[in-house]
């Protein structure tokens, strides 16, 4: 099984959170959709299906899309206009999540997809086996996300510009968590940040879990995810 960047869930307990969302699931093909919507039946999610035909990015941000917790795309049916879809979807419903679902992981078709903010990612081929743990762990503040991908993800956004802490972000940490978050976002260890800071290691987890506690995220990855640039701003 591929390793995932997730947290580990009970597979007999579904989180409340999970427990109270609504999912849609978008795809052109709706014996497609019905096949998804089995695969996380034991989630036991409202459903608000849609069907979309659509192939060009102009449609994709104009087309009508219900409300919904979490958006499950299947990329197949859309092709090239998917990260119009999903970029339509995040600027509608900044709260709201999305998995894709990809024929491969490859760099050239995820990582426009998780600089839009996609939070899951799984292929065809793992979709009967992964998609209902990846919308639990999506649906309870997590990423579902190959941790090879997210790796070089991350290494990727050492090439790009950082994106500047907004001033209404830095009110909610001390001098010290600023200096530690700005560590975190150039996705340096512990351990450089240590010696970047001069101070200790442990000192440094400490102030590292009261940083990603402050932002509601559960790890660091979902914390460089929260603040890596758009890609428009990327050059």
């Amino acid at each position: 099984m591929e390793e995932q960047v997730s947290e580990k869930r009970s597979r007999k307990r579904t989180p409340v959170k999970a427990r109270r969302a609504t999912l849609c699931v978008l795809s052109a093909h709706p014996l497609v959709a019905t096949e998804f919507q089995r695969f996380i039946s034991p989630l036991r999610l409202r459903s608000v299906g849609r069907r979309l035909n659509i192939r060009y990015a102009a449609e994709a941000q104009s087309v009508s899309i219900p409300v919904a917790s979490l958006y499950i795309i299947d990329s197949h049916s859309f092709g090239p206009a998917t990260e119009s879809l999903v970029a339509g979807i995040r600027h509608r419903y900044p709260k709201r999540h999305v998995i894709v679902l990809v024929e491969a992981m490859t760099t050239v078709d995820c990582f426009p997809l998780l600089r839009l903010g996609v939070k899951g990612l799984v292929t065809y081929r793992d979709a009967a086996s992964h998609l209902a743990n990846a919308t639990r762990s999506v649906l309870d503040g997590g990423i579902w996300v190959p941790r090879d991908l997210m790796s070089r993800f991350l290494e990727s956004g050492q090439k790009t510009p950082t994106a500047e802490v907004p001033a209404t972000a830095r009110k909610r940490l001390t001098r010290r968590e600023q200096e530690v978050l700005e560590c975190l976002l150039r996705n340096l260890s512990n351990k450089e940040i240590a010696e970047s800071l001069h101070i200790s290691e442990s000192t440094v987890k400490f102030h590292v879990s009261n940083v990603i506690s402050r932002f509601g995220v559960r790890r660091r990855a979902d914390l460089l995810l929260h603040f890596l640039p758009e890609p428009s701003r990327v050059h």
